[in-house]
């Protein structure tokens, strides 16, 4: 969301991390529920045709959408009741990788770098 948003200070790092992904034919996966967390966040503020793009737009970026399933909700719980400070949206985003055993993660989001499983990979110095 920070590639596809206004002025912020992650705006740029994000966006030249997804364009050296590309150039570098790194495979990119996603799962569903961070297509969830675009829809609802661009409805919240009320802009239906920048879901549509942003939407559109990651789909085509990344090699495969990963489903969530029961399996990944329960092992989300498990992740909760181990990390009380972890949100449930990123519980199940790291159950869905732990499943499919996947470890990087390009991400901004600080709260995955106490996890053992994860290794978090901030945008600003993806392929640096």
């Amino acid at each position: 969301m920070y590639a596809a948003g206004g002025a912020h200070p992650l705006r740029d790092p994000c966006r030249a991390a997804l364009q050296r992904a590309v150039q570098a034919r790194a495979r990119l996966v996603t799962d569903v529920e961070v297509l969830q967390e675009l829809l609802h966040r661009y409805f919240a503020l009320r802009r239906p045709e920048v879901a549509r793009t942003v939407y559109r737009s990651t789909v085509e970026l990344c090699d495969e959408v990963l489903s969530v399933s029961e399996e990944h909700t329960a092992r989300a719980l498990e992740l909760l009741l181990e990390h009380p400070r972890l949100s449930p949206r990123d519980a199940l985003h790291v159950a869905v990788m732990e499943r499919r055993g996947i470890r990087r993660l390009l991400s901004t989001d600080r709260d995955f770098d106490g996890l053992a499983q994860i290794d978090r990979v901030d945008p600003a110095l993806f392929l640096a």
